[in-house]
């Protein structure tokens, strides 16, 4: 329920308070006087764009808050969706800054706009003259029957189902149109894949004739530099070998007697093996190098043949080469098992589809259930409402595919007059004709789905006094379930609510600024006088007035 709206710096209003109450709320005012300013505002909490424009004071920001009682309308679910804290009294607000940003707030957490508009819209509904325009509008029409038949949760569930029909169709299209491509492809793709194949590449091949190739062009050197070492090591006049054997004998006959000789004969022993060990593998090295012309060429054209697939595919290294060979390999193996995959994948559409016609017959047998309510619902209040001969029907039938709203099209069909044609209700029915029916629909709704408020913006545009007074009626009946404020320019609604609000001008030193209060019992029969009567009040019409609001 609307508790409170504050509006600060916004067009002609400077700073405003208002609260509201439960029940079936009124506001008048003169053409002007700013009850669209008041609406223009409580649409930002509806999440619409905002506009430096409307700023009214630009050294300062503009602010739009409004207070809501959300206990018992299940938002928990959406406020933790957001990581936002719900609390039974949510406080909404919307400010608006000089330099064009807009910022959000749901209970001092800063918030979206998607997620301000989602809220909202389950807590508020404006009701303003041109949505009369929905009634010619399908997606309405079907929200409609959908609302009174409860159908959310069934709707939920199809959607669900429907989006992964959708899912799985949307894959097929790509897998054909991608079998298409490569089909065209394969010859090419088949080459790729052969090439790399009778490449036989393997994991770090690369490395190893690179170092191989390395090694073989420098065989001469190679086999030049170790035959000097080994040499040097053991087969000069006095080889390293035979030295340092010698060395060692020299410093055994002293190690008894001189300090630290023991180790120092150990540390030359180990050289000495290690030198020995060395000798022989550089012995062994040499007779193992020799120049091979033969390995050089082979060696040579395989990494030629790296290098060019490399280049070929723009890669650096064989690994990635072995990748892409696999992958050559699985599309080849996707295009030969093509048929079997899309037998699997039109056997799952198939048995989705299933599910999907089987939740949207329970659809369209829900929709079927309620016509006939809200068909004799409406007619019947709209022959309450000075049209006696109106007829409202419901047209459904199975839409030539499925929706993401079922396979259903339903139709409202409208007619004004007796033995008139039924026909889509904007082609047929004036603009107070509209207002009514729509009047009706909103009452219906009102129980139905449970919105905390609706506010009426001149609903009754185009009617007469006589039918104004059963409309005010309606609005009355649909306030015992929801908070109903209808702004009004006609005193036999005014006259019917448990509270009435004016909006009005005054004139400062240097500005003209809107304000709203709530009237008091003297003032509410000073101003339903004055909607009566004009300027100059009667005291016939104060007494209408009287009347008026004693009636109710």
């Amino acid at each position: 329920m609307l508790q409170r709206l504050i509006i600060s710096n916004y067009a002609l209003i400077d700073e405003a308070d208002i609260r509201f109450n439960k029940g079936f709320s009124v506001i008048t005012g003169e053409t002007g006087a700013g009850k669209s300013i008041m609406l223009g505002a409580l649409s930002l909490i509806l999440g619409q764009r905002s506009d430096t424009s409307a700023i009214k004071d630009k050294d300062r920001k503009c602010f739009v808050e409004v207070h809501f009682n959300t206990d018992g309308y299940g938002l928990e679910p959406l406020f933790e969706s957001e990581d936002v804290d719900f609390d039974e009294n949510t406080v909404v607000r919307r400010e608006i800054l000089a330099t064009g940003k807009s910022r959000a707030f749901v209970n001092d957490t800063p918030v979206n706009l998607n997620f301000l508009k989602e809220l909202s819209q389950r807590l508020i509904d404006i009701h303003s003259q041109h949505q009369n325009l929905l009634l010619g509008d399908y997606s309405f029409q079907l929200k409609v029957v959908d609302t009174v038949a409860g159908n959310q949760s069934v709707l939920d569930v199809y959607q669900a189902a429907f989006f992964k029909l959708k899912l799985l169709q949307k894959e097929r299209a790509r897998l054909v149109e991608l079998n298409k491509k490569q089909q065209a492809d394969r010859d090419y793709l088949q080459f790729q894949a052969t090439q790399l194949h009778d490449a036989a590449l393997k994991n770090g091949e690369q490395e190893e004739l690179e170092q191989e190739l390395e090694q073989l062009t420098h065989a001469e050197e190679i086999q030049m530099a170790l035959a000097v070492a080994n040499t040097l090591l053991a087969e000069n006049e006095l080889p390293i070998m035979t030295g340092l054997y010698q060395v060692n004998n020299e410093i055994r006959k002293i190690a008894s007697f001189l300090k630290g000789g023991e180790e120092l004969s150990k540390r030359i022993d180990s050289l000495y093996i290690e030198l020995k060990d060395i000798a022989r593998e550089i012995a062994e090295r040499t007779d193992a190098v020799e120049f091979d012309p033969q390995r050089i060429r082979f060696v040579q054209e395989r990494l030629d043949l790296i290098y060019s697939l490399q280049q070929k595919h723009r890669v650096e290294s064989v690994d990635v080469l072995l990748n892409i060979k696999a992958d050559l390999e699985e599309k080849l193996s996707q295009l030969d098992s093509f048929d079997e995959i899309l037998t699997q994948l039109d056997g799952e559409i198939d048995q989705q589809k299933k599910v999907v016609l089987k939740i949207a017959g329970q659809l369209s047998e829900k929709r079927q259930s309620v016509a006939g309510s809200i068909q004799n619902g409406v007619e019947n209040q709209l022959h309450e409402l000075g049209m006696p001969n109106a007829r409202f029907r419901i047209s459904q039938e199975r839409a030539s595919d499925l929706r993401d709203d079922g396979a259903d099209e339903i139709q409202f069909l409208f007619t004004a007059n007796k033995n008139g044609e039924l026909a889509d209700i904007p082609k047929v029915a004036s603009g107070g004709e509209m207002s009514r029916v729509m009047l009706c629909i909103k009452s219906l709704l009102s129980s139905a789905k449970g919105l905390p408020t609706i506010i009426f913006d001149e609903i009754d545009t185009g009617v007469s006094g006589e039918i104004a007074d059963k409309m005010g009626r309606i609005m009355q009946q649909m306030a015992t379930n929801i908070q109903v404020i209808s702004i009004t320019h006609l005193p036999q609604i005014a006259g019917k609510g448990s509270k009435h609000y004016k909006v009005y001008k005054t004139d400062t030193a240097h500005e003209t600024v809107s304000e709203i209060k709530m009237l008091t019992s003297d003032e509410r029969i000073t101003e339903i006088a004055g909607m009566l009567s004009g300027a100059q009040l009667s005291e016939a019409a104060l007494q209408n007035a009287r009347d008026l609001l004693g009636g109710n």
